[in-house]
């Protein structure tokens, strides 16, 4: 393409960007028009179908630096995925289709939320990995079903973020080489110059991480092309790192961190505009010609999925398509539930369960933060990523989850990460993104309380079952024994638009009477009933058969009392009043125990046996009865 007719595109884009800025008076107007040149020459490399943006091997392209969502519109905008001028006029008004930072699932193309800096280079390492291991299951020595690549558009803030150290440190591990993450290196943050907080050397520090880099004038067509195609022949992850001027073409305002975060003003826009051969009086305008090219992507698209649709009906070997339909369309008639007859922990039975559903699935794939033998995640059998389904996180507990919502995302898998929950504090920010963006990843959690015991305070999660409880469209699991931990599974596996994290004990914890399958569905049901009952006690997980040892010597002593379980208490308070006053009477006194702070158990008990500090080292039985779980404590309280 001409050089000049680039730069009309590009310039068409950054005053789309800087007048949507200027008519919301809010926003960053900066970055999509630093970018806006890098942009119109990706649009020429990208393969993808706007007329279906769930084309499986369409090119990911993830916008890390969410906040340049006037970039992100304009070219979904100018593309044809569906968005009119008018959703631009509307950008970060309420019920757009253009929010502040993009959002998954609100507006047509977005690939993942990405929110907070940084996440979206996790995120597209997540997609890497995730075509990697389809590839491994379809592809053949003559016949490539997936061979798209990844693209990431990333700024300083996100290199600066810890979480990008953990996914670029994978990613050359794992020798991404489908991996192509452009660097906006404009030299501006929001307080002033990069210098101010950043000196490293960028280049040496990914070359480090076994990553190929690259440089180019992010102004120069011809430059980005030649590193764009450098990289997608290269065998190894790519950084292109791309010098570029933040606000370029915005006149005075042009280099400045005045331009990160804010308006640039009626005057400067119209005389950018004038500058560029614009019409300094037209706001949101997009010229015949510079719109026809960029809605070749439309055609082009589904050239590109109907020659792969063609592709694979004429593939040479029918198990390629057979293994596809598989991963596509997982059938879970098929798992054999296991069933349990003696007192194990949670996370043992746990991973019985996922071991149940890894034989039948095979689009169940996951790992551990360097914790496999310890949260019982090994998927026994089932090889090592990519080829395999259990993937070598290392302790990088962010990262994970961020590359597991991605891998989530990514078409046909139904992936797990695994850590000790009082770890979940390193990977809350990618959690509560899975909980907005509606990703069904399965978070398995354990050590879930004082029960881990000898290694003290610091290891021993008292605020955490609160803190994720308190998540929207997020489903805490705290089975008491394996056959509720089996419907927990039935139950997340079924939600395909939620997260469930599985909250397992360490210690042994006994089998109940007996719990009735469509209650646990709902989250709670009454384990133990008596007809005449003046007290309910509520509890999850190990604290279960606590309360069923306090209703025994309640009984001894005259007092009858209900015993319910709460495995799920995000799923009972959402069931309807009738069912929650069954298994919660109203007309008896309500005490709910649990070994944690339990703040949110006042919504449905007029008191709470929980944790008012945090733990302490010792054996765990010493430490349940130092902090008042025990019978005879319990009964002081009731009396």
């Amino acid at each position: 393409m001409e050089n000049n007719i680039r730069k009309k595109m590009a310039d068409t884009i950054r005053f789309l960007a800087a007048d949507m800025v200027q008519k919301a008076n809010s926003g960053h107007p900066g970055a999509p028009m630093g970018l806006a040149d890098i942009a119109v020459v990706l649009s020429e490399h990208l393969r993808h179908n706007p007329k279906n943006p769930k084309w499986l091997n369409r090119d990911r392209l993830v916008f890390s630096g969410g906040h340049a969502t006037g970039l992100i519109y304009s070219l979904y905008y100018l593309w044809g995925y569906g968005l009119e001028i008018e959703d631009l006029k509307n950008f970060r008004q309420l019920d757009s289709k253009t929010p502040g930072h993009p959002e998954y699932g609100h507006t047509a193309g977005v690939e993942i939320t990405t929110g907070p800096l940084g996440q979206g280079v996790a995120n597209a390492v997540g997609f890497a990995m995730a075509s990697k291991f389809v590839g491994e299951q379809v592809n053949s020595e003559t016949a490539k079903v997936i061979d798209h690549n990844v693209y990431c558009l990333c700024g300083d803030g996100d290199l600066e973020e810890g979480i990008s150290y953990e996914a670029c440190s994978i990613a050359g591990h794992y020798n991404l080489d489908n991996l192509i993450m452009i660097y906006d290196s404009n030299r501006i943050t929001i307080e002033g110059s990069t210098e101010l907080s950043i000196s490293e050397n960028i280049q040496e520090r990914f070359e480090a991480q076994g990553w190929n880099v690259l440089e180019c004038d992010g102004h120069d067509y011809e430059d980005i092309d030649k590193a764009i195609n450098a990289a997608k022949e290269a065998t190894k992850p790519t950084l292109i790192i791309a010098h570029t001027i933040i606000a370029k073409g915005a006149g005075e305002l042009e280099g400045s961190h005045h331009s990160h975060g804010a308006p640039l003003g009626e005057d400067v826009i119209k005389a950018a505009k004038k500058a560029a051969g614009f019409d300094p009086e037209k706001t949101f305008f997009v010229d015949e010609d510079v719109l026809a090219r960029f809605r070749c992507a439309v055609e082009k698209g589904e050239l590109y999925e109907k020659e792969w649709i063609h592709s694979l009906n004429t593939l040479p070997l029918k198990e390629q398509n057979d293994a596809l339909e598989a991963l596509m369309n997982p059938d879970f008639s098929k798992i054999e539930w296991p069933s349990f007859d003696k007192a194990e922990a949670t996370r043992s039975t746990n991973g019985k369960v996922m071991n149940a559903i890894a034989k039948a699935i095979p689009s169940f794939i996951g790992g551990s933060a360097d914790l496999s033998p310890s949260n019982k995640t090994e998927l026994k059998n089932m090889g090592v990523f990519p080829k395999g389904r259990n993937i070598y996180f290392g302790i990088r507990e962010h990262a994970m989850a961020a590359i597991t919502n991605a891998m989530a995302l990514y078409g046909g898998l139904l992936p797990f990460s695994a850590t000790f929950f009082v770890f979940s504090d390193y990977l809350k920010p990618a959690a509560r993104i899975a909980a907005l963006s509606g990703i069904q990843h399965f978070f398995i959690w354990t050590h879930d309380s004082i029960g881990v015991g000898e290694d003290g305070p610091t290891h021993q999660p008292i605020e955490h079952l609160s803190q994720f409880r308190a998540l929207p469209n997020f489903y805490v699991w705290r089975p008491a024994d394996g056959a509720e931990n089996v419907v927990a599974w039935q139950v997340a596996l079924s939600m395909n638009s939620s997260p469930s994290a599985f909250v397992c004990s360490r210690q042994n914890l006994s089998v109940l009477p007996g719990c009735v399958e469509g209650e646990v569905r709902k989250g709670g049901y009454l384990v133990a009933k008596e007809s005449d009952a003046v007290l309910t006690l509520m509890a999850s997980g190990s604290e279960v058969q606590l309360a069923l040892d306090v209703q025994a010597a309640l009984k001894e002593k005259g007092v009858l009392a209900n015993v319910a379980s709460i495995p799920c208490f995000d799923l009972f308070i959402e069931q309807d009043k009738s069912y929650i006053d069954s298994i919660i009477e109203p007309s008896t006194k309500k005490v709910a125990i649990e070994a944690a702070r339990g703040m949110e158990w006042y919504r449905l008990a007029d008191e709470v046996v929980a944790m008012e500090s945090f733990g302490a080292s010792a054996p765990a039985g010493e430490l349940f009865e130092k902090f008042g779980f025990d019978v005879a404590h319990i009964l002081d309280i009731i009396r």
